[in-house]
C-alpha cells in the first residue's frame, strides 16, 4: 500500500504542475475553457486519490478548491484578477497539504483556514459535506455527512473494470463521494463471482446499483467519476426508474484477457433515457515509472561500454593489421555505442519546466514579503537537461530569483516615479546553445550601482582601495563570500550569504555564470551549463607524456604560436598576441609538474580557452591527439580534490586522463598565485 501511495504522490507532483500552469495562464488573461477544465481536473484528481487513502485534510481542502472551479466552469464565477490571485494562493496551500500528507508535519493552520474561508466565500456550492454554516477553521478540515436537500432521484449502475483496481482506485471512495451529494441507498450485485477454482484475483466481479436523492445536477454526479471514467462502466438515469441490463456491446474483457482495452463509453442523459455508444479508444503516448537508481546504474553500465569499445578500437589500431571487415564492424559498433549512450542519456533528461514552476511560487512569496509587484515570464520551459543538473541547480536559481526581486526590482512608487510600470518584470528562459543549456534570469529593475558595490567591497576588505577594476569585475564582486548590498538584515537577505553559494553551485556543475547590468534598466544573469554530468566532449592533448582533456565548451581555437607573437613578462609570465589582444600563455607541463624545463612556444600548440567571466588564456601543450566524447569520473569521490583538475576519464588504452578545470587554471594565473595557494585561500 505504501508503494501505491508513493505512486499517488508522484501523480500529485504532475497534477500540481498542471494546476499551477493553468492558473498562471488565467493570470495572464487567457480564458480558454479547456484551461479551466484542466485546473478543475487536476484538483479533482488530487481529491479523488486522497480520498482513497483517507487523507481527510487534503480531501477537505481540495473539495473547497474544486467547488470554486466547478462554479468557474459553469460560468457562475468570473475569473477576475482577484479571484485568480486567491486560487494561486490556494494552490500553494494545496501543495502544502500534499507535502504534509507525504512527509508528515503540519500545515500552517491559520493560513489554510484563511484561504479556505476565501474559497468558501467565492463558491455558491455547500461547504464540504453539505453543512450550511459559517466557515470555521475546524469545519474546513473535517468531514461531515449531512445530506443536501433532495429534489431529484438519480439511479446509477457502477461496474468497475479490472484496470480500476490495478490503478489503486477504490469503489468505496466513489460511493463516499456520492454520499456527500445527498441521501443514498446502495445495493451490491455479486452474481458474477465465480467458484473459487475459477476466481481470478485481479478481475472485477462486483457491481453496485445506487439510488441518490440530491439537489445536485447530473454534471456534479459525473464529476465524481471523472478520474475513473475510462476504468468502469457507469449508467446514470434521471428520476426513479429501473435500470435495464447493460447493452451487450458494452462488456468487460474476458477473464485473463489483457490483450485489449475496454472500450470508452459515451453516455448522454435525456430525462429518463440513457443512450450508450461505443467510441474507439485513443491511446496516448505511454510512459512507465522506473526507479532512478536503475536508470543511474544503466548510465554507468553504458559508460563502461563506451570505455570498452574505445579500448577495443585502440587495440585494433595498435596491432597494425589491415582487416577491412573488422574495421567496418568497429565503426558500426562505434555508431551503435554512441546511439545507445544518447538514448540512455535521453532517459535521464527532463524539461526545466518543473524547476521553473517552483519559481512561480517563490515569486509570489517574495512579492508578499516585499510588497513589490512582479510579472514572471517563462520561456523555453520544454528545454531538456540531465535530471541531476536540475536537482542541483534549484537552490542557485532560487537565490538568483529572490535577489532579483529583493535587490533589483524597485517598489511600485519608485518605479512610477522613474516612468516605469508599477509591476516589475522577471524573465526566466532556457535554450540549447552549442551543446550546452543556457538559462537567463533577467529583470527590469534598477540595475547594479557599481559605485556602491565598490564602496561596500572596500569597506569589507574584499578588495583594496587602490584596485583598478573593470565594470565586469565590479559586477562580479557580488559573488564574493560575505558581500551584500542590503542595508539591513531581513528574512530574505542581508547576511552576505547567497550569491557566492550560487557561483560555487554552478561551477560544481561544470557551468559558468556571468552578469550584465545597466543602471536603471535591469540586470541579467546568464548560466551556461552542461547538458549532462555523465559524458563530456573534449579535446585530448599530450603534455609531458601524459594525456589531458580540455572541455570543448571552453575551447575557442587552437593556434601554432609564432616567435613574433610571444613576449616574456617578468621572470615567469609569458604573453601571446592573439587576434589583436594579448593573452597569458600557460605551460601546462610546468603547471602540473610533468616537466622541469619549459616548452618552447613555437614547438607546441596553444589552446585558446575562456573561463566563466570571459577571461582568456592560451594553454601550451605538445600535441593534439584528437576530439572524443569521454565518460566523466569524479576525482574527488575516488581520491581527493586536485588543483586545476575537474574530473577524470578512462581512455581506450586503459590509461586515466585528467579533465582540466579551465576556470581554476585561469584564476590562478590572473591572481599570480599557484593553484594550491588559491585553494587554501578559498577555503580559509
Amino acid at each position: 500500500m505504501e508503494r501505491i501511495k508513493g505512486v499517488f504522490f508522484q501523480d500529485c507532483d504532475d497534477l500540481l504542475v498542471e494546476l499551477e500552469t493553468g492558473l498562471l495562464a488565467l493570470q495572464r488573461g487567457e480564458r480558454d475553457p479547456e484551461i479551466v477544465n484542466t485546473v478543475f481536473r487536476a484538483v479533482h484528481s488530487v481529491k479523488g486519490g486522497a480520498g482513497s487513502f483517507g487523507l481527510d485534510p487534503l480531501v477537505a481542502f481540495s473539495h473547497l478548491f474544486e467547488s470554486v472551479m466547478a462554479d468557474a466552469r459553469a460560468s457562475r464565477l468570473a475569473l477576475d484578477a482577484e479571484v485568480v490571485a486567491t486560487l494561486l494562493r490556494a494552490a500553494d496551500v494545496l501543495a502544502d497539504h500534499v507535502k504534509v500528507a507525504r512527509e508528515g508535519g503540519e500545515v500552517d493552520a491559520a493560513r489554510a483556514a484563511a484561504i479556505g474561508k476565501a474559497l468558501v466565500e467565492l463558491t455558491s456550492a455547500l461547504p464540504y459535506g453539505g453543512a450550511e454554516s459559517e466557515p470555521q477553521e475546524d469545519a474546513l478540515l473535517s468531514i461531515q455527512s449531512a445530506p443536501a436537500q433532495a429534489t431529484r432521484c438519480w439511479a446509477m449502475r457502477i461496474r468497475p473494470h479490472r484496470e480500476l483496481y490495478a490503478k489503486a482506485n477504490e469503489p468505496l471512495a466513489l460511493l463516499r463521494e456520492l454520499r456527500r451529494l445527498g441521501e443514498m441507498t446502495v445495493e451490491l450485485n455479486d452474481d458474477d463471482i465465480p467458484l473459487l477454482d475459477d476466481l481470478d484475483p485481479e478481475q472485477a466481479y462486483l457491481s453496485w446499483t445506487v439510488l441518490l436523492h440530491t439537489a445536485q445536477n447530473e454534471s456534479a454526479i459525473r464529476d465524481v467519476f471523472e478520474f475513473v471514467e475510462n476504468d468502469c462502466d457507469i449508467e446514470v438515469k434521471g428520476e426513479s426508474v429501473n435500470i435495464e441490463p447493460a447493452p451487450q456491446t458494452v462488456a468487460l474483457a474476458p477473464v485473463g484477457d489483457t490483450s485489449r482495452e475496454a472500450p470508452a463509453v459515451r453516455q448522454t442523459v435525456v430525462g429518463a433515457a440513457t443512450e450508450t455508444a461505443i467510441e474507439p479508444s485513443v491511446k496516448a503516448g505511454e510512459t512507465i515509472r522506473v526507479d532512478v537508481e536503475r536508470v543511474d546504474r544503466l548510465v554507468n553500465l553504458v559508460g563502461e561500454l563506451v570505455i570498452n569499445q574505445a579500448m577495443l578500437a585502440q587495440h585494433m589500431l595498435a596491432s597494425g593489421v589491415a582487416m577491412n571487415q573488422i574495421d567496418m564492424a568497429l565503426e558500426d559498433l562505434d555508431h551503435l555505442t554512441r546511439d545507445i549512450q544518447d538514448s540512455v542519456m535521453a532517459m535521464r533528461a527532463q524539461p526545466v519546466k518543473s524547476m521553473f514552476q517552483r519559481m512561480s511560487r517563490l515569486v509570489r512569496e517574495v512579492e508578499l514579503a516585499t510588497g513589490k509587484q512582479v510579472n514572471l515570464i517563462v520561456a523555453g520551459s520544454s528545454t531538456e537537461v540531465d535530471r541531476t543538473v536540475i536537482e542541483r541547480l534549484t537552490d542557485p536559481l532560487t537565490h538568483i530569483v529572490r535577489n532579483a526581486i529583493d535587490h533589483g526590482i524597485e517598489q511600485p512608487p519608485e518605479r512610477l516615479a522613474n516612468n516605469k510600470p508599477a509591476q516589475g518584470t522577471l524573465r526566466l528562459s532556457a535554450a540549447h546553445r552549442s551543446g550546452r543549456v543556457v538559462i537567463e534570469i533577467a529583470d527590469d529593475g534598477q540595475g547594479i550601482d557599481r559605485e556602491r558595490v565598490r564602496k561596500i567591497a572596500i569597506e569589507r576588505n574584499l578588495v583594496s582601495a587602490d584596485a583598478t577594476l573593470s565594470e565586469s569585475e565590479v559586477d562580479n564582486l557580488i559573488f564574493l563570500p560575505g558581500f551584500s548590498t542590503a542595508s539591513q538584515i531581513s528574512a530574505l537577505s542581508g547576511r552576505g550569504v547567497g550569491m557566492d553559494v550560487v557561483k560555487r553551485g554552478v561551477q560544481a556543475l561544470g557551468g559558468r555564470i556571468s552578469l550584465t547590468s545597466k543602471k536603471g534598466e535591469g540586470s541579467t544573469f546568464t548560466l551556461s551549463l552542461p547538458l549532462t554530468l555523465a559524458v563530456l566532449d573534449g579535446m585530448t592533448v599530450s603534455v609531458g607524456g601524459q594525456s589531458l582533456i580540455a572541455p570543448l565548451t571552453t575551447l575557442l581555437e587552437t593556434v601554432q604560436p609564432k616567435a613574433v607573437d610571444v613576449h616574456p613578462l617578468g621572470a615567469n609570465a609569458t604573453l601571446m598576441k592573439f587576434r589583436g589582444e594579448f593573452v597569458p600563455l600557460i605551460d601546462l607541463g610546468m603547471l602540473f609538474g610533468y616537466r622541469t624545463e619549459p616548452l618552447q612556444p613555437t614547438k607546441g600548440v596553444a589552446l585558446i580557452v575562456e573561463d566563466d567571466v570571459g577571461g582568456r588564456a592560451g594553454l601550451l601543450v605538445e600535441e593534439i591527439l584528437g576530439q572524443r566524447q569521454v565518460v566523466i569520473k569524479s576525482v574527488q569521490a575516488n581520491y581527493r580534490a586536485v588543483d586545476g583538475i575537474a574530473a577524470a576519464t578512462i581512455l581506450g588504452d586503459g590509461r586515466v586522463a585528467l579533465i582540466l578545470d579551465v576556470n581554476a587554471i585561469i584564476a590562478s594565473q590572473r591572481q599570480g598565485a599557484p593553484l594550491a595557494d588559491q585553494r587554501r585561500a578559498a577555503t580559509g
